[in-house]
């Protein structure tokens, strides 16, 4: 198995992300390590020779994706025996050229609690805790969205990846079986109907995920998971809530979708 390394003077965020984004156009498995903080000349030597141990140990050349600011470090990376991939130096000329500004490079600039949007980050998670599950419907004028959703549809998870990563405040509230008999927006959503957002699932996957947590449980029976989505669809299609089907999707995919459907503000950068 080919390895993969994801390597950085900083959080090496950015090397495994477009890493990782490369080596899925290819049908093949691969042995991924990241390396972050690679911040002085010993550290990038030990990366060094662990980079050229894999190639001698496994007969394939390792691939190293890098986003290295410090030039002395990238050189004794780039001169491993892996497959360098350079990142970030790879498009700072063709930028500089249409900016007509040279670089300033500074390692921890691109994830650091100094950019401006931390802060912005740090509440929405704090918001999202704060009013998971209807915890606190009376917070939900200061929601940029509300999530809603049966038992186990991804609320949770969505709203804590739309806080950390995106700065976006997302309250979340639950339709359980004992609102199914007479199901309908309850005060404190309809007053804020135009910032709900709904998720909904297919019963198989429902099922399947709520056996976890209550195995051979009625809430977890496929039956019980099929009535309860059949009547909180009709809820959506009745108060013209927009959802998505979140069965086939992962959270990063599903926040994506959301914000686009939206339009809301990505606190981002």
């Amino acid at each position: 198995m080919r390895t993969a390394f994801y390597v950085s003077d900083g959080t090496a965020i950015t090397a495994e992300v477009f890493g990782h984004a490369l080596l899925t156009m290819f049908p093949a498995e691969f042995a991924h390590v990241t390396i972050p903080f690679v911040e002085n000349p010993d550290l990038a030597l030990q990366v060094k020779n662990r980079i050229n141990d894999c190639y001698k140990t496994t007969g394939l050349k390792p691939l190293v994706f890098h986003t290295f600011v410090d030039e002395g470090l990238r050189q004794l990376i780039s001169d491993s025996d892996g497959v360098c991939y350079d990142f970030l130096n790879t498009l700072v000329e063709p930028v500089q050229k249409e900016l007509g500004m040279a670089p300033v490079p500074k390692t921890h600039r691109t994830h650091s609690m100094h950019e401006k949007t931390y802060d912005f980050r740090i509440d929405a998670v704090n918001y999202a805790l704060a009013n998971d599950d209807g915890a606190n419907m009376k917070n939900f004028s200061h929601a940029d969205i509300i999530l809603v959703g049966v038992s186990r549809s991804g609320k949770t998870p969505t709203s804590l990846y739309l806080a950390l990563q995106y700065g976006i405040k997302a309250a979340n509230y639950p339709f359980v079986e004992e609102d199914m008999a007479k199901l309908r927006l309850p005060a404190e959503l309809a007053a804020h109907k135009a910032k709900l957002f709904g998720l909904t699932i297919t019963a198989e996957r429902l099922s399947q995920i709520r056996q976890q947590r209550r195995p051979n449980s009625r809430y977890a029976s496929v039956h019980q998971c099929a009535l309860e989505l059949k009547e909180v669809e009709q809820l959506y299609l009745k108060e013209q809530i927009p959802f998505i089907n979140s069965t086939q999707l992962s959270i990063e995919e599903i926040s994506a979708k959301i914000i686009s459907r939206t339009g809301l503000k990505r606190q981002k950068y």
